[in-house]
């Protein structure tokens, strides 16, 4: 399925983890939210618990989206779960909890098409969230939906090496360990990640010559969309995703 962008000639819109500009980010309300609206692909972070259960959250720690404190991988499961990760976004979304990998899975299993962008986090024991997410992934079926990305070349490496997932990597610049030459980072990229202020029209021909899909981050305004649009770039992964699927939606199917 993940296919489909190799050849895709429309907007493709990804929510960052979830519907990162209205709702507590990473947690299933946010996801949902963005399913309800129609985004393509869905984008979010993974880590270990301490009882190496997958769980979703960006941070090393807890203290920015919850009402915890210290590193994730201090908590087991339960201790995770007994945390508060929708009050710091606001009073209604008290109560919220970090979900698990397989919590997200199933609330995918209602939308076959929806697209996965599966990031891992740089940390020591990276490369053990990628054998538990692809293993998870897999029983599932829902591989074939996923790409998967890390800003850590080497784990970048691990993924298609070890896995041989689609991979989407960054700008050097914006990587660990990353290995210039033909025979480096590039060549185990299936496609990149070029933020808006790295964007423009000759970077991304410069991927694309290189058979590496140009994708962006995150056009959250009309006029974000329209300029990512005219660099060539047409996955955006996208904070607020009604900008990019309200100016597709006025653009109609392309040919």
């Amino acid at each position: 399925m993940i296919t489909r962008l190799e050849h895709q000639k429309e907007i493709i819109v990804a929510g960052h983890r979830g519907w990162k500009s209205a709702y507590p980010e990473n947690t299933l309300l946010s996801f949902r939210r963005a399913l309800e609206i129609g985004v393509d692909m869905l984008e979010f972070d993974l880590r270990l618990s301490k009882d190496k259960a997958v769980v979703i959250i960006h941070d090393e720690t807890v203290d920015r989206t919850t009402d915890g404190t210290g590193k994730v991988s201090d908590y087991t499961l339960a201790e995770l779960k007994r945390l508060d990760a929708g009050g710091w976004f606001g009073k209604p979304f008290e109560g919220l909890k970090i979900p698990t990998l397989e919590e997200l899975c199933e609330l995918l299993s209602s939308y076959p098409d929806v697209l996965l962008n599966v990031e891992v986090k740089p940390s020591p024991d990276a490369t053990d969230v990628v054998d538990a997410a692809v293993a998870a992934l897999d029983r599932c079926g829902f591989l074939p939906r996923c790409s998967f990305t890390c800003f850590d070349a080497a784990v970048l490496a691990y993924m298609y090496d070890k896995h041989g997932l689609k991979t989407q990597g960054f700008p050097g610049e914006l990587m660990s360990n990353y290995i210039e030459g033909e025979e480096g980072t590039l060549s185990k990229m299936w496609a990149v990640g070029i933020s808006m202020k790295l964007l423009t029209p000759q970077r991304v021909r410069e991927y694309e010559e290189r058979g590496i899909l140009p994708w962006c981050y995150c056009p959250d305004t009309e006029r974000q969309v329209h300029y990512a649009l005219g660099c060539g770039s047409l996955l955006m992964t996208v904070n607020d995703p009604l900008p990019a699927l309200q100016l597709r939606e006025r653009l109609g199917p392309q040919e």
